[in-house]
């Protein structure tokens, strides 16, 4: 983010004092520091796509050990050897499948079972729809064996390898459709768009980024210096997460690992277009090109660096979250803006120095005592229109926030299903809409109930009574012994003998009792990811949990994601007070004011909230999505607050440095002028890059992606070029209490 508040106005120069030479930098120390992170930054890059290696990307990972569904899989874990991860082979043909497709789907089954990493015991005959055009196979996948995590890469391969097999066992060009299905294939589809984002997102965030630059600078050449930074620094940052989230210090997932992308992206390019604004004013002061870039650090240095620190204290407000993956996003981020900020302090001014002016061409600058005031003269008719028409500027801009803000209602933050989640439609959307309309939705995906063997039979009742359970045959039965079941599935070929009688298994096959407590299954009606579905569970809780002495727990897919919505929910709550409240102490030490930093945070949460509302419209009534995930809001306060606030601060900081000399009034005209510029630049630069996670085929990294780069466009060309200077110039001096400015004059 560009932090033209420390910019100077050279108009306030004396021309006739040509500046002395700034000597003493350490040279060799700049350069050897440089060359440091150059390499480190080079090395670090092939990092980047090995985080996909280290990102978890299921609810369980992303629940903290006092979610009662992670209590509950803890239990689980003492009754089986082998946890698993649901999912299904669909095959369909809309004509009616023959009996040629029988045998090839009991070909699939065999083909199947000899997968690695495929739980051959949970492996049951195929079903056939009644209408006989579908057939469903259940494959589940080993997702915990003997307390050992089966990472997210190796359950997508599986998966792929599950469905290369059994496509493989189908006679060929014979028009049988062969697709994934259930949680394993969804999650197998998530997966495969987070391991390929590395790639075509850079690319694109880059894209955006080089137009934007060539635009703004007017130079074929200088954009490659702060891109190439900017990529150091993303290079850098993924070293580091990557050893940390393999060593289980934080949590990354796929939507950290994009964000991560495009905010190192766009950061860095905003650092960037300040530093060289400043240089570039700098050259026409100084004959020694390295005099010059000593006079831009040391003008920039203290607005980056203090830029720096409040994005990163705001992110790091996360690190409260209930949910790992929020918890994670904090570090992850503020980790990106930590290299960036490195880089961008330490090869990027050296690299420019070292190769001269002739990076501006055709612009070069030269050594004439006049800085180069285009914008600043565009910008001072905006900013001498913006104090002079003060009260309905605020008026009118408030009202035009107020406006968007109503949109909130519409705003529907239930939640959103696997099959709601994505854009476009996989090969997983489509078999789970095949297994939807032809079988049981809830199979695959049982509610898990642990509870004190004594009270079983009061749970199995109170379970099979919740019209949420099915009530179909063994629908509420205790857990399997997997051990028992495969010495059985051996004497038949590898499967149960066909025709087995439906209902629970004879207590002989069933798990016993451990230190007193045992496992029930609940087969639900609706599908495991449902609203209707988590209704069930929180009904199942209340219910049981209300059974004498039965100590019940309930866990399971559905129970997982009811748990992270729960989480989600008091993330937001619990979150947002404490990035304001850190954000206002930041402020109010930076300003040394109470009133200032009042302002500032009210004017930066009503940018949010008319953010949110405009986005709310778009995504219900332009783009038609199903909904946004309860962490929609918190994700785009926190970075529209740590973004949007920076832009702020800078533009105060400005204006404070103006006030000492020139009175409240001619100070905001001065410093809004000084920093319209280059601020606005930047915060296209910042939207673009946001607006890139649109390209990806996720709902919440689009919703995420648009109201981030809006409320940023917002924030710069509304909040930061007319509300807050005409606000605060209506208010006038007072705006400085309780400092000395506030006696001074307006």
């Amino acid at each position: 983010m560009d932090r033209a508040a420390t910019d100077v106005d050279s108009t306030s120069r004396d021309s006739s004092q040509p500046p002395r030479p700034r000597r003493g930098w350490p040279v060799f120390t700049a350069l050897a520091v440089a060359i440091v992170v150059f390499f480190l930054g080079g090395f670090g890059g092939s990092f980047q796509a090995k985080l996909s290696e280290v990102s978890k990307n299921d609810n369980a990972a992303f629940l903290p050990g006092s979610a009662e569904s992670t209590k509950a899989s803890t239990e689980a874990d003492k009754f089986l050897t082998i946890r698993n991860v649901p999912g299904f082979v669909v095959f369909n043909r809309d004509s009616g499948l023959t009996e040629a497709d029988r045998a090839d789907i009991a070909a699939a089954q065999e083909a199947v079972m000899a997968v690695p990493g495929v739980d051959a015991s949970g492996v049951l005959r195929p079903q056939f729809s009644a209408d006989n055009t579908t057939a469903s196979l259940l494959v589940p996948l080993i997702g915990k064996q003997s307390g050992v995590e089966t990472t997210g890469d190796e359950l997508s391969a599986t998966e792929t390898a599950v469905l290369d097999a059994a496509t493989q066992a189908v006679s060929q060009d014979n028009g049988l459709g062969v697709y994934p299905a259930g949680p394993a294939g969804l999650l197998a589809a998530f997966i495969e768009v987070f391991s390929a984002i590395d790639g075509p997102l850079l690319l694109a965030a880059l894209g955006v980024v080089i137009l934007i630059l060539l635009v703004v600078y007017r130079s074929p050449v200088l954009w490659i210096f702060p891109l190439l930074s900017a990529v150091l620094a993303l290079g850098i940052a993924s070293m580091v997460i990557y050893y940390l989230a393999k060593h289980d210090v934080i949590t990354l997932n796929g939507q950290s690992q994009g964000i991560l992308s495009v905010l190192v992206i766009g950061a860095g390019t905003d650092y960037a277009l300040l530093l060289v604004a400043r240089y570039r004013e700098e050259l026409h002061e100084f004959d020694n090109r390295f005099d010059a870039m000593i006079a831009a650090w040391k003008g920039c240095a203290a607005a980056i660096f203090a830029s720096g620190l409040t994005v990163m204290v705001g992110l790091l407000c996360l690190t409260f979250s209930e949910l790992n993956s929020n918890k994670g996003l904090g570090p992850v981020a503020a980790i990106g803006i930590a290299c960036t900020v490195l880089v961008m302090m330490t090869f990027l001014p050296v690299a420019l120095a070292a190769v001269g002016r002739w990076v501006f061409w055709p612009r070069i600058p030269r050594t004439d005592h006049v800085a180069d005031l285009a914008t600043h003269g565009y910008w001072g008719r905006i900013a001498n229109t913006v104090v002079n028409r003060r009260r309905p500027a605020w008026i009118g801009a408030t009202v035009v926030l107020f406006i968007g803000a109503l949109g909130i209602s519409m705003l529907d933050t239930s939640g959103l299903t696997s099959m709601e989640s994505f854009t476009n439609e996989p090969e997983a959307i489509v078999g789970q809409q095949l297994y939807d309309a032809n079988f049981d939705r809830g199979a695959g995906a049982p509610a898990v109930i642990v509870t004190n063997a004594a009270a079983v039979d009061d749970v199995v009742r109170v379970a099979e009574g919740d019209p949420g359970v099915s009530n179909s045959a063994g629908s509420v039965c205790i857990q399997p012994d997997i051990a028992k079941l495969a010495d059985l599935a051996k004497q038949f070929g590898g499967a149960p003998p066909e025709g087995s009688a439906p209902g629970c298994l004879p207590p002989q096959l069933q798990v016993q009792p451990i230190d007193g407590r045992t496992i029930v299954n609940a087969i639900l009606v609706d599908p495991y990811d449902s609203p209707e579905a988590t209704e069930t569970i929180e009904r199942l809780r209340t219910e049981l949990h209300a059974l004498p002495n039965a100590d019940v727990l309930v866990g399971g897919s559905t129970a997982e994601t009811v748990d992270v919505q729960s989480a989600a929910i008091h993330d937001r709550n619990l979150i947002i007070p404490i990035v304001l409240a850190v954000i206002f102490l930041v402020l109010a030490l930076l300003l040394r004011a109470l009133i200032a930093p009042i302002l500032l945070i009210a004017s930066v949460v009503l940018s949010f909230a008319a953010a949110l509302g405009v986005s709310a419209f778009v995504f219900e009534h332009i783009f038609g999505f199903a909904g946004s995930d309860q962490s929609f809001p918190l994700f785009v306060f926190v970075f529209l607050v740590a973004l949007g606030i920076d832009y702020n601060i800078f533009l105060m900081t400005r204006v404070r440095e103006e006030t000492f000399g020139f009175g409240t009034r001619d100070g905001i005209r001065r410093g809004l002028a000084v920093t319209g510029g280059v601020i606005t630049s930047a915060g296209c630069v910042l939207a673009a890059t946001f607006a890139v996670l649109g390209t990806l085929p996720l709902v919440f990294l689009a919703e995420v992606g648009f109201a981030v780069a809006f409320g940023v466009l917002l924030d710069t060309l509304l909040v930061r070029s007319v509300l807050v200077p005409a606000l605060s110039a209506d208010i006038g001096k007072f705006i400085w209490w309780p400092s000395k400015l506030a006696s001074g004059r307006d």
